[in-house]
C-alpha cells in the first residue's frame, strides 16, 4: 500500500504541517494503526477507506499521533482530502466519517481546500495556579475549548510574548486534557494574519504542533468575537508555521488551507 507524507497549512514543502495518510480497504488492528503512526512519527497520520455509496460519508478517517488516537485532527483531514483529488480517488466535496461526526473537504478553484468542522464551544474559566510558571509569562485569560478540542486557550500579552515562548512542556501536560493554545492579537494585520499562536500538546505526545486546524475551530470564535469579523486569517507562530484562514457560521467553523505532497513510498509492514 502506498503512504504520502504531506505538509499541510502551506504551499511549500518542509512547511505547515507534515502528516502521514493511508488509504486502505478497511480499518486493520488498531496496534497495527498505532505502530505506523509511530514509526511515521508526525504530529498525527491519518488512515482512510471507503464507504459504500448512498450513506452520510464518502470515506471513514481516523487520526494517531505518535502516542494515541485522537477525536479530531484539521491539517490531517487535510492532508487526506488532498492525496484523494491528488490521486483520483474522489472528486469534489468529500464527506468524512470521524469521531467528530460528518466533516467535510471542499477544493477550491485557487487549489485550496475548505474543511467544515463544528465550532468549538468557549467557557471562561479562571487561569490555573502554576500554568504561568509553566508557560513562561502571566496569561490575560483562559477560556475552555469543550472536548471536541480540550484544549486550554490562554490569551497572551502580544504577539512578542507569543514568539518567545519556552514553556515546560512536562508542566503544560498538567492543565488540560490535551493541551495548551497560547494567542494573542497580531502586532501589524497589513502582514495578512489577524492572530497568532502556538500549540503544546504534551498528553499526546507532541511537544508543540507546528499547524492546528482542530485548534481553530475556537480560536476562530474567540477571535471573531473581539475583531468583529467572520473571516479571519490566523498566523501559527511554530518554527515551520504556517496559515489558517477561517470562517465563523454559528455552529460551524471554515477552515481553509493548502497542501504538499512531499514524500510518496510503499508501506511494506
Amino acid at each position: 500500500m502506498r503512504i504520502r507524507i504531506v505538509d499541510a497549512f502551506t504551499d511549500r514543502p518542509f512547511a505547515g504541517n507534515p502528516a502521514g495518510v493511508v488509504l486502505l480497504d478497511a480499518f486493520p488492528d488498531d496496534n497495527w494503526l498505532q505502530n505506523v503512526a509511530l514509526e511515521v512519527n508526525h504530529a498525527e497520520t491519518a488512515f482512510a477507506h471507503r464507504l459504500p455509496e448512498g450513506g452520510e460519508a464518502d470515506w471513514a478517517l481516523r487520526w494517531f499521533t505518535p502516542a494515541t488516537e485522537v477525536a479530531m485532527c484539521g491539517h490531517a483531514t487535510l492532508a487526506t482530502a488532498h492525496v484523494l483529488h491528488g490521486t483520483g480517488a474522489h472528486e469534489g466535496p468529500v464527506r468524512f466519517a470521524t469521531r467528530s461526526g460528518v466533516l467535510i473537504a471542499t477544493p477550491q478553484q485557487d487549489g485550496s481546500i475548505t474543511l467544515d468542522f463544528p465550532t468549538a464551544p468557549l467557557t471562561p474559566v479562571d487561569v490555573p495556579d502554576g500554568v504561568a510558571q509553566a508557560l513562561g509569562t502571566e496569561p490575560r485569560a483562559a477560556f475552555d475549548t469543550g472536548p471536541n478540542v480540550g484544549d486550554l486557550i490562554l490569551e497572551l500579552a502580544d504577539e512578542k510574548t507569543i514568539h518567545a515562548l519556552r514553556p515546560d512542556h512536562k508542566a503544560l501536560a498538567a492543565y488540560s486534557a490535551r493541551g495548551i493554545i497560547a494567542t494573542a492579537r497580531a502586532e501589524n494585520p497589513a502582514l495578512g494574519y489577524d492572530f497568532v499562536s502556538r500549540c503544546f500538546f504534551p498528553n499526546v505526545g507532541i511537544d508543540e504542533d507546528p499547524v492546528t486546524g482542530s485548534a481553530h475551530t475556537a480560536l476562530a470564535p474567540f477571535w471573531s468575537e473581539r475583531l468583529g469579523r467572520a473571516e479571519l486569517t490566523g498566523l501559527q507562530a511554530s518554527p515551520r508555521s504556517g496559515r489558517v484562514r477561517t470562517e465563523l457560521r454559528g455552529d460551524r467553523t471554515l477552515l481553509s488551507g493548502r497542501a504538499v505532497t512531499v514524500i510518496e513510498g510503499e508501506l511494506i509492514a
